[in-house]
């Protein structure tokens, strides 16, 4: 670790945090209908999509209401999208002349965009038409990102709201994130890339001459708007099968820097949007706060991990300063590799700058750890803050069995009905991640894609259906994900981590909602200092580390020790 590394870590962090304060504020603006910088502009055409789509904007949905409408459009979604991939080889805008996706790829696909995970079991180079690649998978980035947004804000308003019957309007929601926040932030950072390199093109591809004068062809494309949403959306999608390493999605240390602050700038301005949504500020900077805390607690253990090198290579005489440099760009270094690794997983990105396969046993840990936490810090645009709101439930429950009164949070009582909720939807990610793990060790197909063996691979499966269940989308990249079993499987996963998650968690907005706000007396657990973020970190450390703790034991910290006995497989 070196103190240039470390400054160019901090120097990004500093940036994020100071344009989320800001954008919080003009989140909680837009998602609550208030006046914005941006609505002498965007007004009239909000209000000709609600007259084109039939929505009364001042007519609100009760929490199942609002449920069955994302659900309805998430399943419309899915399905346009799939048919889209099975057709792109009879549609325009093909100049590669792609032939239709086959079945299974499509279906993991659709499902993989339309929940915010765009998992990727193909190269997009290969595969994927410009048609495909705007209409269909940069579109689901905005909408995506969009529907999870507007379901942090029903929750946000269970909070805010005593006595009320309903929790907002999710195609109000869904409109306002995308026209407000989502495309004028994305249009300006597409701008930006483009002046740094990034191709933005219709072309199909060029053809370049080596240095040995020989001729080789280069796909390009729509890569820059792609790849601007990729980040502030939390996607992850990348318009080239390396992602984030290709040289035309980012060319240069400062394009990396950019892209880092884009994915990591919308998950922390919610939290202090959150704040501002409860009337008291305190509130979102506590859960900013213990976001940060777990983000650079990763940050660190990954970059130490990496810069130290690999011992077995040591052994044999060969330098490996600076570092771990396997699967890594010589123009990002360990340490924005690092920083890009925890930022990534732990918003629910899954875009890299690097292979996470080769990082170190105690690297490869943290991205695997931070998405078995449920990626919270600070988490998937929106996805974030309700997943980090459920963790505060938690914490506030236990402080009041600590006293031996009832707990509450902002003012609403926390009683069995909303406990049962919140469990049921943290309980859904170790049955999934652990279930289809064991399944896929025991099954020969599930083994007969892997390209490592011993803990290693155990870590590669694991990883799978972590990135898949917890919407993430990034890969350890030993693994051939490309297959039946695995197309389906990860499927059902993104299917259960975002809809089987969040359909209670809209159900506990709801209950909030309908709740009266008890004022807050001498005996009140105080929810926005140190105190309060001590037990959420508790809660993290408890609930996720022990829950998962056996996986990882056989899986990266057996192959730490292993490799330090100078084992390999």
């Amino acid at each position: 670790m070196t103190a240039i590394g470390l400054a160019q870590i901090a120097i990004v962090l500093i940036a994020v945090i100071v344009a989320a304060a800001p954008l919080g504020g003009y989140i909680s603006r837009v998602l609550n209908g208030e006046r914005s910088l941006l609505t002498p502009a965007l007004a009239p055409v909000e209000r000709a999509f609600y007259r084109c789509a039939g929505v009364d904007p001042a007519q609100e949905q009760s929490w199942l209401a609002y449920t069955m409408a994302m659900l309805a459009f998430s399943l419309v979604g899915f399905l346009s999208l799939f048919a889209l991939q099975r057709l792109q080889g009879v549609l325009p805008l093909n100049p590669q002349g792609f032939g239709g996706v086959p079945a299974d790829l499509a279906f993991n696909t659709s499902i993989s965009f339309v929940t915010n995970t765009n998992w990727q079991n193909y190269s997009g180079e290969t595969t994927m038409s410009h048609l495909t690649q705007m209409l269909g998978l940069t579109v689901h980035n905005f909408l995506s990102a969009a529907t999870g947004l507007a379901m942090a804000f029903a929750l946000a308003r269970g909070f805010a709201r005593a006595e009320s019957p309903t929790v907002g309007n999710f195609w109000v929601d869904l409109t306002r994130a995308t026209l407000y926040v989502l495309l004028p932030i994305s249009i300006v950072v597409a701008l930006v890339l483009v002046a740094l390199g990034v191709p933005q093109t219709l072309q199909g591809s060029i053809e370049a001459s080596t240095l040995e004068s020989a001729k080789q062809v280069l796909s390009i494309g729509p890569v820059a708007s792609q790849e601007a949403i990729k980040e502030l959306g939390t996607n992850g999608g990348g318009f080239f099968n390396a992602n984030s390493a290709h040289p035309f999605e980012s060319p240069s240390a400062l394009s990396n820097m950019l892209e880092i602050w884009a994915l990591l700038v919308i998950p922390f301005a919610t939290a202090f949007a959150f704040g501002r949504s409860v009337v008291d500020f305190r509130q979102g900077r506590a859960i900013a706060i213990a976001m940060l805390i777990v983000l650079v607690a990763g940050v660190l253990v990954a970059y130490w991990a990496e810069a130290s090198g690999n011992p077995l290579l040591t052994d044999i005489g060969v330098d490996s300063s600076p570092g771990n440099m396997e699967g890594k760009e010589v123009r990002f270094g360990v340490a924005t590799s690092a920083l890009f690794a925890a930022s990534t997983t732990g918003t629910s990105c899954g875009a890299v700058n690097a292979m996470h396969d080769s990082f170190m046993p105690l690297g490869g840990l943290i991205p695997l750890f931070n998405m078995l936490m449920g990626s919270i810090a600070p988490g998937g645009v929106g996805a974030g803050l309700y997943g980090f709101l459920l963790l505060a439930i938690i914490a506030v429950f236990v402080a009041g069995l600590m006293v031996g009164r009832t707990p509450e949070y902002l003012g609403k009582k926390i009683e069995a009905r909303e406990m049962k909720l919140a469990m049921l939807a943290v309980l859904i990610y170790p049955l999934s991640v652990l279930c289809f793990t064991g399944a896929s060790v025991m099954l020969k197909t599930g083994l007969d894609s892997l390209n490592n063996a011993g803990p290693h691979g155990l870590s590669e499966i694991l990883y799978a259906f972590a990135s898949a269940t917890d919407n993430n989308g990034s890969a350890f990249a030993g693994l051939t994900g490309n297959t039946l079993w695995y197309n389906t499987t990860l499927g059902v996963a993104m299917l259960l981590g975002r809809f089987a998650f969040v359909i209670p968690v809209l159900a506990i907005a709801g209950s909030f909602a309908a709740k009266k706000k008890v004022a807050a007396s001498v005996g009140t657990f105080p929810t926005h200092g140190p105190l309060f973020i001590g037990l959420l970190l508790g809660v993290i450390i408890i609930l996720y580390l022990l829950q998962y703790f056996p996986a990882l034991a056989l899986g990266p910290i057996v192959e730490h020790f292993l490799m330090l006995a100078g084992k390999t497989f």
